[in-house]
């Protein structure tokens, strides 16, 4: 298998398992309708454990675009295969939110809410607030790359470390993930909303395309910060993107905190 093909199917079980868990967890009629928060954390941290047992060994499953343009920034992957990695990770994206849609085709024209339908696909903040919105975007991806940073730095039994990164992928959601609902990820987010924008579902209501750069700049953002505040921190190493990355954080914190103080 290809690196590209692995990319491209780890993202697309992602997101079969993780946006599965929101249509039945979301959708009308659904046997797990209304099965709450923890039931929604603990399938995409199951959809991401299954992920890098599938093609870990392949192509290291970065099945995430701020994993890929991380470790790019931190010498630890080639720049020159950035693109093939996104672009399988994209298209990868769409099609597992297409048999998502399709998994659940009765469920969509028996749920009403077009808020539930997008929920399935894409993620939202639970009160908009658009600085405050990219900074916890960035703060979970800064988690989740320091925290697959971390655990590579240890050694497991053999085959314990996918468990490891979805035990990660829980704390992150249980602990962070709702103000926004953790995209922590940009293919994950704007591959699905892609899929909800093309879609033939019935009621669907609009993709919310103006918060759609949120789930994608946070993560790229957060995802660099993650990655050069370690090399920094534990490996004495400093670059170029680390005061880049320090100095757009304490940018994106000053909006927030301002954004929030004129609404007191």
């Amino acid at each position: 298998m290809s690196t590209f093909l692995a990319e491209f199917f780890g993202t697309m079980v992602l997101i079969i398992l993780g946006g599965g868990v929101c249509a039945g967890v979301a959708l009308k009629k659904s046997n797990a309708e209304a099965s709450g928060w923890i039931v929604i954390t603990m399938g995409w941290a199951l959809g991401v454990t299954l992920a890098v047992y599938a093609v870990g060994e392949i192509s290291g499953a970065h099945i995430n675009p701020a994993v890929t343009l991380a470790l790019a920034a931190t010498g630890d992957f080639a720049w020159t295969d950035v693109p093939l990695y996104i672009a399988a990770q994209m298209l990868g994206a769409f099609t597992g939110a297409t048999i998502v849609w399709l998994h659940y085709l009765p469920h969509w024209a028996k749920t009403e809410d077009p808020g539930a339908k997008l929920g399935v696909f894409s993620t939202g903040p639970a009160i908009p607030a658009t600085w405050a919105n990219l900074l916890s975007e960035l703060i979970g991806t800064f988690m989740l790359i320091a925290g697959l940073l971390f655990i590579g730095a240890n050694e497991f039994t053999q085959g314990l470390n996918p468990l490891i990164v979805g035990a990660l992928i829980a704390a992150i959601g249980l602990s962070l993930g709702g103000t926004t609902g953790y995209a922590i990820n940009p293919a994950r987010d704007l591959g699905p909303r892609i899929a909800h924008a093309v879609l033939p579902i019935k009621g669907k209501g609009d993709s919310n395309w103006g918060y759609a750069g949120i789930p994608v700049v946070g993560p790229i953002i957060g995802g660099l910060l993650g990655a050069t505040v370690y090399q920094w921190v534990f490996q004495g190493e400093m670059s170029i993107l680390l005061w880049v990355s320090l100095a757009v954080t304490a940018g994106v914190i000053a909006m927030a905190v301002l954004e929030e103080g004129k609404k007191a």
